[in-house]
């Protein structure tokens, strides 16, 4: 650690010896690998992802024709405005008005490139609200085929009908003899 070299004294020699100390710290990256518990939850997400990945594919088709329609009308509104000497429009041409969708639709907003007419503000708010939904839809789709996948446990088969003989429950849904004790249900 830092503050035992403070500590040490002026000595350079010394201070050169507890870096190898601080080297050690790097050792703490082998800390991840006690993470192998998560990775069926990882395997679950990837493979909720790679079903639902036709509606995810239709989802980001939609998005970038959105982003050519929407750089289009604001360049043929905010293209013909004319601003100070020294300062670019940024709203030229259509890939540079695609570039300013696509900032305002991450909520980027890098502000090099700004709408200045009444319409181009109201286009651009329009485009915010639009900018919501490349999070909003693409986590719906995949949370609902995960809740459609559900776990990988047998918890959505299991009834909570009583065995009459020893009075246990949470037999599965098919049974049709008591898994405890055998008899009947």
């Amino acid at each position: 650690p830092t503050y035992l070299i403070c500590l040490a004294s002026v000595d350079m020699v010394e201070m050169q010896r507890l870096g190898v100390i601080r080297a050690l710290r790097l050792l703490r990256v082998f800390r991840i690998f006690k993470l192998g518990h998560m990775l069926t939850g990882a395997s679950e997400l990837r493979h909720a992802i790679w079903t639902s990945r036709s509606k995810i594919i239709v989802f980001l088709t939609t998005v970038l024709i959105a982003v050519v329609i929407e750089g289009a009308a604001l360049h043929l509104v905010e293209g013909h405005v004319k601003r100070e000497p020294g300062v670019e429009n940024g709203f030229e041409s259509i890939p540079e008005s695609m570039y300013w969708a696509i900032v305002t639709m991450t909520t980027v907003g890098y502000g090099d490139i700004t709408p200045v007419t009444p319409l181009g503000k109201c286009l651009a708010a329009m485009i915010m609200f639009f900018g919501y939904s490349l999070i909003i839809v693409p986590t719906g789709i995949v949370t609902a085929e995960l809740a459609h996948s559900g776990p990988k446990s047998d918890r959505s088969q299991i009834t909570t009908q009583v065995c009459p003989e020893c009075m246990k429950e949470g037999h599965d849904s098919n049974a049709t003899f008591c898994k405890f004790c055998g008899s009947r249900l």
